[in-house]
């Protein structure tokens, strides 16, 4: 199974980054990084909806991404259009890299989430040290006492945390953990096959001041307006974003159409 290869690949990073800085050397670091006044949890929870804009260099299931802009020109027009960033850092099956979030950061005010397959406190201080506004917690690949003892520890550093669920089990454990932002994914990670029904089936467990995020397989506004049919507060948009030349202008249009 795919997201099995992905965790045990992420152990095996996770060595390699402990011999660059050490697990003390790392908290010493995120415990001297000044935090910025850039919260993702406020930047999603606004009327209308939130729109994470994603970057990635590749995916498992699509391969590499032919990229339609540079870096600094995607920044731009995100800055302009979407309320967040997205920032993949797994190496191997995503091309991620912590130097790509550092980048962002130059060249944004938006807060930023570290997208990654997160497993240990090593990681969360990681995050706090590049620069990520939030980190994400995939429920799938964690068990509960972990998902627990990550959550809390992030926002002790004052990141918020994106909790990843993709169905009823999941969000059940999400939700014992009190968290304030949910994400369901409409990719099963086991085989990669995309429904956005998965959103819709699971938002009548959602408690109303629980911000509800899509993530995706959104690829046109039709599936906006569907989203919104299913209650949803955000969209976290990846490869139909970095497959366009303007994501600016999609990503106007698409909360225009969610605003019809």
């Amino acid at each position: 199974m795919i997201l099995d290869r992905i965790v045990n690949q992420k152990k095996i990073r996770l060595i390699e980054h402990k011999q660059r800085i050490n697990e003390e050397d790392m908290k010493e670091l995120a415990l001297r990084c000044r935090l910025d006044d850039h919260s993702f949890y406020k930047a999603l929870k606004k009327p209308g909806l939130s729109m994470i804009g994603e970057f990635k260099n590749a995916s498992p299931s699509k391969g590499i991404i032919h990229h339609q802009l540079g870096l600094e020109e995607r920044m731009e027009q995100y800055n302009a259009s979407v309320d967040a960033i997205s920032c993949l850092t797994e190496e191997d099956y995503f091309d991620g890299s912590a130097d790509h979030l550092k980048e962002i950061k130059k060249i944004t005010h938006l807060p930023i989430i570290r997208k990654d397959f997160i497993i240990e406190e090593y990681q969360i201080y990681e995050a706090k040290a590049i620069g990520a506004s939030a980190v994400l917690l995939i429920v799938g690949i964690l068990d509960d006492e972990t998902l627990k003892n990550l959550y809390h520890l992030a926002y002790a550093l004052g990141m918020d945390v994106l909790v990843e669920v993709h169905d009823e089990e999941e969000m059940e454990r999400a939700l014992k953990i009190n968290a304030r932002i949910i994400g369901v994914n409409n990719r099963n990670l086991k085989d990669f096959t995309i429904d956005l029904n998965t959103t819709k089936r699971l938002h009548h467990m959602v408690p109303e001041d629980v911000l509800y995020i899509s993530e995706s397989g959104i690829q046109s506004e039709d599936d906006v307006v569907f989203l919104k049919s299913c209650g949803v507060d955000g969209v976290l948009i990846g490869t139909a974003f970095m497959e366009s030349d303007q994501p600016k202008t999609l990503a106007q249009e698409w909360k225009m159409a969610y605003e019809k």
